[in-house]
């Protein structure tokens, strides 16, 4: 049942579709999860076509001090006296025709969060979507000297094999969940095939991570056909990585941080439970933190 937060100014005419999906929140570390979408939407000239309205899903007077709720609160811009933006989240349906994809940016949502599903699952039903895919990403113990690292948790063993292929480690979690585990799991009852995929990222790098919204990438590319021109993102990514060498170059403890890191990456290289980690690290006897 289509939802009254789901609004659709017209639907596109796609065959065989996939869906991509990338939400700010839980899983977004580096922006990597709603950067990559950013990025595509506008390499593949996608276009918008519909969006889930935030009134129901979002929590604004959240209590506590200043500090906390600002941080719930929509993005107001005055000058002058006179309001010139008001930001609520933003939460978008894009169409690439020519490659039968469907993009999704958007928020996680802070409530309803069957409802908002209801509405991805009512738009990937009606545009046929044969599968889906989610992007995201966490802060972990990687250097970005190296490259990233990446896991998957998916619906069918098909999508495993296709996926792990890839590069992806099948994941090994206990613990809160995220908002794509929750899809997942209600993509199942449906039979829709559905994959996560998650990028373990440098957690001393703040801000915007372009080497690793690259990799993604390309990653994607890989599983979906695209065809890309990366210039432009390898552009970004050398000038991203020159800058960070710089500060780390300026701060003994962060370089010696970042080597501790790269020695943990080449000795054990792979997707590793938080645990393992810290084994590791203690085996060696050195400072995660």
């Amino acid at each position: 049942m289509e939802s009254s937060a789901l609004q659709i100014d017209e639907w596109p005419d796609l065959k065989n579709a996939r869906m991509l999906l990338g939400f700010s929140g839980w899983m977004d570390g580096g922006e990597v999860s709603t950067g990559t979408i950013s990025y595509l939407v506008e390499a593949l000239d996608a276009v918008p076509f519909g969006k889930i309205l935030p009134e129901d899903f979002y929590i604004y007077n959240f209590p506590g001090s200043m500090e906390i709720a600002s941080l719930f609160r929509p993005h107001a811009k005055i000058e002058d006296g006179l309001v010139r933006e008001f930001e609520e989240p933003a939460n978008t349906f894009y169409y690439a025709a020519e490659h039968n994809l469907v993009l999704f940016n958007g928020k996680e949502p802070n409530m309803r969060w069957k409802t908002y599903a209801e509405c991805l699952f009512s738009v990937a039903q009606d545009l046929n979507v044969e599968e889906i895919y989610y992007i995201g990403s966490v802060g972990g113990l990687v250097p970005h000297t190296r490259d990233p690292v990446f896991w998957t948790s998916m619906t069918d063993e098909q999508l495993r094999d296709t996926l792990v292929s890839a590069g992806f480690g099948p994941t090994n979690y206990e613990g809160p969940s995220s908002f794509s585990t929750y899809l997942l799991t209600h993509a199942m009852e449906r039979d829709l095939r559905m994959a996560s995929c998650v990028t373990g990222i440098p957690s001393y790098v703040d801000g915007k991570n372009i080497k690793c919204i690259e990799a993604v990438t390309r990653k994607l590319a890989g599983i979906l056909g695209l065809t890309l021109d990366f210039s432009g993102l390898e552009a970004e990514t050398a000038q991203f990585l020159s800058d960070l060498n710089k500060v780390v170059k300026a701060n003994s403890k962060l370089a010696e941080r970042v080597s501790q890191l790269e020695r943990f990456y080449d000795q054990e290289v792979g997707p590793k439970s938080e645990d393992e980690i810290r084994d590791w690290f203690d085996r060696q006897d050195l400072e995660i933190d």
